[in-house]
């Protein structure tokens, strides 16, 4: 059993991604007021912290991933007394607020890039990546992850500007200690005013060295963040954790060392790209690969064992709903929702419940015009202009574009599904009429009360956050199962991760006298069968 038990490893966190939650305004757009009106829902399913997706005050090219001020909240949202009062209220519920903390880059309208294109005497030129080269020939051939050229020419400096991102969102030049002093200034001020902690956006890109063609895991990565977490985040008894989409176990080891230098957990993705072709983007869809599947979960959970902690999920605002991805969002959206919920859980980390999962919320497919998300329109234009046939481009936006995620949430039956009495931002998922929090709450066993038991069993049972994994049926292509360790206690977890019914047999010192915790079908079959998207979690006494 690990010996530094901490509040973040007994928790569940829950992601809002405030402009799609709950409006309070009738502007169409979700805002702070909103998720505080919000607040007793959220403490009846059970969490313990919220992260807010960005809230700063931002031109939202990128949907608030491009703040022009750390230390104001953007307009539409409310204003800081707002986020003072849902700090407040939050807390006297026992639920903590985790900010989204975008590092890596800034809005090119933050006043220290209007600055910098004033002169390269200017004191935050140097705040920025600048590169030499002559118009229409970039300095090097990095590309932004939203498509065409990392450079951007600035004809009154004659240089090129680096955005790994969108061109309104300039990189931040972590090489300058000044740049880095701004930052941990304003964390401290965040701190200062009660945040529980920060989620750090892309933060394995801060490193980059863009002459060698670096941009993940550079040289300095860790250097730069054990001095941001000794001069911020050890202050204070936070949850941080980092995007990490190039992270390893043995990178995570270093990110989310026990000694606290660095993050308290990373978010990896390697399960995330389990179901697009080698070496593709995330657009080329393929089926998912179940063994990896498998493989890829048990070597994180195996790999961090006392050395670092996971962080668990299947969603968030930028990936499609888990329910219409992996599991089944017809016939066997319930059970297929729950299943998927009792696998995560029953891991070790902390898991992640994005807004509207609890719901078992899916997927939308809409006409192009309707979506707003940037990356899936560029996406589509790309395609379009390379000659793909537009089933094809259509296909891969119904299937992974990230509007999927951003659908307002669905809190009943009313108009707009009850996010808002005004014309929403993004349209409501049509689905909502049957699909909906009130009729959750109103159903004994509905996903949401599953979600609602899954977190009552982290806080009853310490093997569930403590104990340790290994996998059953390795080689079993529709089973993942696994059984939880600690202190003479064992878990089982068994799902049937497919529409058939299957047969299991459990090894025999696992067949002992066991106790139901909870599963997503009413009855008990007597044979060992799993219905199609069966879960059972079991508490099997065995003595030390």
């Amino acid at each position: 059993m690990m010996d530094n038990k901490k509040w973040w490893k007994e928790t569940v966190v829950y992601q809002i991604y405030p402009r799609s939650f709950q409006d309070s305004n009738g502007d169409g757009i979700g805002d702070l007021k909103g998720i505080l009106n919000r607040l007793d829902y959220l403490e009846k399913l059970g969490i313990g912290a919220i992260w807010l997706s960005p809230v700063c005050k931002s031109p939202q090219d990128d949907n608030g991933y491009d703040i022009s001020d750390y230390q104001d909240i953007d307009p539409m949202f409310g204003s800081l007394a707002d986020m003072d009062a849902l700090i407040q209220e939050a807390a006297k519920r026992n639920i903590k607020i985790v900010m989204d903390l975008v590092l890596n880059h800034t809005s090119d309208e933050h006043p220290w890039f209007v600055e910098a294109k004033k002169g390269k005497d200017n004191p935050y030129y140097d705040y920025y990546v600048w590169r030499d080269g002559e118009p229409g020939t970039p300095p090097n051939e990095l590309g932004s992850i939203f498509g065409g050229s990392a450079w951007e020419y600035v004809p009154e400096l004659g240089q090129y500007f680096l955005h790994l991102f969108s061109v309104k969102q300039p990189d931040l030049n972590w090489a300058n200690p000044k740049v880095r002093e701004e930052i941990y200034h304003m964390i401290n001020w965040w701190i200062d005013r009660g945040v529980g902690g920060f989620r750090l956006d892309v933060i394995d890109l801060i490193a980059k060295e863009p002459d060698r063609l670096i941009t993940g895991n550079g040289p300095k990565l860790h250097e730069y963040i054990q001095e941001l977490s000794r001069l911020t985040f050890r202050r204070a008894d936070l949850l941080t954790v980092g995007e990490t989409w190039g992270a390893t176990p043995e990178i995570a080891k270093l990110f989310s060392n026990p000694d606290g230098s660095e993050f308290s957990m990373v978010f990896q993705f390697e399960h995330i790209g389990l179901d697009e072709q080698p070496g593709k983007s995330k657009w080329d869809l393929a089926p998912l690969d179940f063994m990896k599947l498998k493989h890829v979960l048990s070597k994180w959970q195996t790999e961090l064992k006392g050395e670092a902690w996971n962080s668990l999920f299947w969603n968030n605002h930028d990936l499609p709903r888990i329910v219409s991805r992996w599991g089944n969002d017809g016939e066997y959206r319930v059970e297929s929702a729950k299943m998927l919920a009792t696998l995560l859980h029953g891991m070790q980390g902390t898991p992640y419940v994005y807004q509207g999962e609890e719901l078992g919320m899916t997927n939308v497919q809409y006409p192009i015009e309707e979506y707003r998300d940037i990356e899936l329109l560029n996406l589509h234009k790309e395609r379009t202009d390379q000659g793909y046939p537009q089933e094809e481009i259509m296909a891969s936006i119904y299937t992974k574009g990230r509007d999927n995620a951003r659908t307002p949430m669905q809190w009943d039956a009313t108009a707009e599904a009850g996010f808002t009495t005004g014309t929403p931002w993004i349209r409501v998922n049509p689905n909502y009429t049957s699909i909906n929090a009130e009729q959750e709450l109103t159903e004994a066993d509905s996903i949401f009360y599953h979600y609602q038991k899954l977190i009552q069993l982290r806080k009853e049972h310490e093997v569930i956050i403590y104990g340790d994994y290994e996998l059953l049926f390795p080689e079993d292509a529709h089973i993942f199962a696994y059984t939880r360790t600690l202190d003479g206690e064992t878990i089982i977890v068994l799902c049937n991760f497919y529409g058939e019914q299957v047969p299991y047999a459990l090894p025999d010192s696992l067949t002992g006298e066991k106790e139901l915790l909870i599963a997503n079908y009413k009855d008990e079959l007597p044979q060992y069968l799993l219905r199609p998207y069966e879960a059972r979690m079991y508490r099997l006494k065995v003595n030390p």
